[in-house]
């Protein structure tokens, strides 16, 4: 590897906290968004589910924004960290399935499981690399919140597949 080679791969490690705070920010919005348009396909043994899913992505989509309009994290914002080994899985789920126009429950729980999955990893590994101060917090309270979800949907999951009860 020639030492120019070394510096771009250096650099594709590295992103900024903004960066992060960016796709973070599209990752809620374009989920509410999936959610809120699923809620009229969806079999109404699960419709409430979506519907909390759509209201919590809202929730998430919304603490980002807040945080983003804070002039108080200007500096933390511009701050480099590594790039986490869950980037990549969390920025594939900014390209949403189409589950057609009736989809089945057990492919509705397949995806929010992966995706909630997917966020938990990601803000897992972005509060244990980010400095002291809100951004951090933000992710640890996310990566806890998406570890409920997570064990709620996986539950569900098991109850309506494996069982083969309703939900």
């Amino acid at each position: 590897m020639t030492e120019g080679t070394h510096g771009i791969e250096l650099l594709r490690e590295k992103t900024t906290l903004k960066e992060v705070l960016d796709v973070a920010t599209s990752f809620e919005e374009k989920a509410r968004d999936f959610y809120t348009a699923l809620i009229p396909k969806v079999s109404k043994r699960i419709r409430y589910l979506v519907e909390e899913l759509a209201a919590e992505e809202q929730s998430h989509y919304d603490l980002f924004s807040a945080l983003a309009q804070r002039g108080d994290i200007a500096d933390q914002v511009r701050h480099e960290i590594t790039r986490t080994a869950s980037d990549s899985k969390f920025s594939d789920c900014l390209h949403l399935p189409d589950l057609g126009e009736h989809p089945d429950d057990q492919a509705v729980l397949q995806y929010a499981m992966g995706r909630e999955h997917a966020a938990m990893s990601h803000y897992t590994e972005l509060a244990e690399t980010t400095p002291d101060g809100p951004i951090k917090d933000l992710f640890q309270y996310l990566a806890s919140e998406e570890t409920k979800h997570k064990l709620e949907l996986e539950k569900l999951y098991y109850e309506t597949v494996h069982r083969g009860g309703g939900v």
